[in-house]
């Protein structure tokens, strides 16, 4: 049964699991932002949630897309000029990064009694709403910044007390030896969408001035070519591309520095990649998809504290991946699995992975009795110390995951994110009150990335740096496991080469006819779950009346000459969320279609990774929508 058909069996269900809220997008302290009226005191409409509706189902080809022709009054509206306003420091996202500079800098501006304007936009309908993460914390950053964060009751409530490392045959688990890395003693068990909650409260407590469902949509440029700020989306543009009755033109953000925040795969930090050339010294980046939900346990199974980590089974010895469980507070668990996007097989589906995996004896005992409360989705990096690229550009720096610190053996990076922000936090302050600025041009933060080569960061993940590639040898897991074993117990990062990430995610799939195909078993609805079943569980919902924000750069044409022919549809088995399909064109006997179900992305950015025709190109659509996550 197609997705399209699927709809009107899950349509109900969907929509009841999760209703959105009226969000205020600004509070009314911001009296300069008030001043410009209805373009910042709009809110979010309570619009029913839906999931892969078909009047939503975009038929995309250049002659489908149904523009409509601009008439002169519409295309006055369009062009009108954008509110502008100037701030000191803008942030682009809302995730541990951005937050952790923003809290920085407000503290060097009390600290020093300068006049620090800082202002964070974030695309989620409120802070938190599109992270997850496993995830097990390490302070230390924390301890950096905030350091009385238990008195300001950070939910920091769970600590990691017992690790456990499993390899897994179908039938078998095989413990083994713990790696020095994955030790999590004084670490904590935490969601971190709550945790990032808890952080822009502090935010805010500290002067920073925060937007959520503010969609950053577009880099701003001096006329010397330096980034200037962002401009936010548009808002209330049908799908034919004309204003509707609502519509707002998006403002302008203009900044001394801009702070990228996005996340990993950010969409406004791969144009500034490409521009400013940030990743012609560095190494391709890698990624891996990571899934995930959050389940009620049967109170006999918890075991709070517990930390477990798997490798082996489901997936083959060619394919890099593994499965984390971590036990939380009041019969919590946080259950997932990580798949590398460098795989091979066309035919693998990172989701049925994922669940099939749940269905092992030694997985299966703790989720028997228990019920499965989110789910969720979200790209990770892999790529590790040799794919940071270049931090800085004239007038902002990358942070936190958009630029990939994540310490992979560790499967750990929010501690690592948030001191990146830190650094850049300090960078930019000394650059802004500088009494006698070192250049008449731009700002450049180049003691930004000074700071990070001197820094913990760095010797954290140039001790790891050759774990990750290793993998990717004639030998697969085993030589991984083998050479991970030698370089994190014995070589700790001294082996005096540095291994390459040979070749981006996206070229590594096998043609369709060189492979076997993987048949996945059909979920029980009690420990493993059809895909829709689980999108209905992330709160998901956008305005369906709006541009794709899933955009074919080349029409369709890659997708049903190559991407389906070649490869048998790729894009249906990565996707996380059900968003694409190849179904049959009944205008074209025998043809196919393809087609978006935009109104079901949950942001993973997987489908612009692993494209093998980098043909879609994942935007931001309006702000506010997305998932709503809870306990991620």
């Amino acid at each position: 049964m197609s997705v399209r058909s699927a709809i009107r069996a899950t349509r109900t269900a969907a929509v009841s699991a999760a209703t959105p809220t009226l969000i205020s997008l600004v509070p009314t302290r911001f009296a300069s932002f008030k001043a410009h009226g209805p373009v910042l005191q709009r809110s979010i409409r309570a619009a029913p949630v839906r999931y892969l509706s078909c009047s939503a189902a975009s038929r995309f080809s250049r002659s489908s897309q149904h523009r409509a022709e601009i008439d002169p009054e519409s295309a006055e509206k369009l062009n009108a000029e954008r509110v502008s306003e100037e701030v000191d420091v803008c942030i682009v996202g809302g995730g541990p990064a951005g937050l952790a500079a923003a809290i920085k800098l407000r503290q060097r501006a009390e600290a020093e009694g300068k006049d620090i304007r800082v202002l964070l936009v974030e695309k989620g309908s409120e802070i938190g709403s599109h992270t997850l993460s496993g995830a097990v914390l390490e302070p230390r950053a924390l301890n950096e910044l905030i350091p009385d964060w238990k008195e300001k009751g950070a939910p920091l409530l769970q600590p990691a007390l017992k690790d456990k490392m499993l390899f897994l045959t179908e039938k078998y688990a095989i413990p083994l030896p713990h790696p020095p890395q994955m030790n999590n003693k004084g670490n904590y068990i935490v969601s971190l969408s709550n945790f990032v909650k808890w952080m822009g409260e502090q935010a805010e407590e500290a002067g920073v001035e925060i937007y959520p469902s503010f969609s950053a949509s577009e880099v701003l440029y001096n006329e010397d070519g330096s980034v200037a700020g962002i401009a936010t989306n548009d808002v209330g543009i049908g799908r034919n591309g004309l204003p509707k009755d609502n519509f707002e033109r998006g403002m302008e953000i203009r900044a001394k520095v801009t702070l990228f925040a996005e996340g990993c795969h950010g969409s406004l930090t791969k144009k500034l990649i490409r521009k400013f050339g940030l990743r012609d010294e560095s190494q391709p980046q890698t990624y891996g998809l990571g899934l995930k939900e959050v389940w009620e346990l049967d109170p006999a199974k918890h075991e709070p504290g517990l930390v477990l980590h798997t490798i082996g089974w489901p997936m083959s010895y060619d394919t890099y991946g593994g499965s984390f469980m971590y036990h939380l507070e009041n019969n919590l668990c946080a259950i997932g699995y990580v798949v590398a996007l460098d795989y091979k097989n066309p035919t693998l589906s990172p989701y049925r992975e994922f669940q099939r995996y749940k269905h092992h004896p030694a997985i299966r005992k703790y989720l028997e009795g228990g019920k499965v409360l989110s789910y969720g989705a979200r790209a990770l990096n892999e790529g590790g110390y040799q794919s940071v690229p270049k931090l800085y550009f004239p007038g902002g720096a990358l942070i936190g995951c958009t630029a990939g610190f994540l310490n992979v053996p560790k499967i750990k990076g929010t501690h690592t994110a948030m001191k990146s922000g830190m650094l850049a936090a300090d960078a930019a302050f000394d650059a802004i009150t500088a009494e006698e600025p070192s250049t008449t041009g731009p700002i450049s933060l180049s003691t930004y990335e000074e700071a990070y080569k001197n820094s913990w960061i760095h010797k954290e993940l140039y001790e790891v740096r050759n774990v990750r590639p290793s993998f990717n040898s004639p030998l697969g897991l085993f030589g991984g496991v083998a050479w991970s074993g030698l370089d994190t117990l014995f070589l700790k990062g001294r082996y005096p080469l540095t291994f390459k990430h040979s070749h981006p995610d996206h070229v590594s799939l096998k043609p369709l006819k060189d492979v076997k195909p993987i048949e996945y078993p059909k979920p029980d609805g009690v420990i493993s779950f059809e895909l829709l079943d689980n999108v209905s569980r992330t709160g998901t919902g956008h305005e369906e009346d709006q541009p794709i924000h899933l955009r074919l750069q080349r029409g369709p044409t890659d997708q049903l000459e190559t991407n389906f022919p070649v490869y048998g549809g790729p894009e249906q088995k990565f996707c996380p969320a059900g968003v694409y399909e190849y179904l049959d064109d009944e205008s074209n006997p025998g043809k196919k279609r393809f087609q978006i179900n935009a109104s079901n992305c949950i942001h993973c950015k997987t489908c612009d990774i692993k494209d093998p025709s980098q043909n879609i190109d994942w935007t931001v659509p309006e702000g506010g929508g997305g998932p709503k996550y809870t306990y991620t």
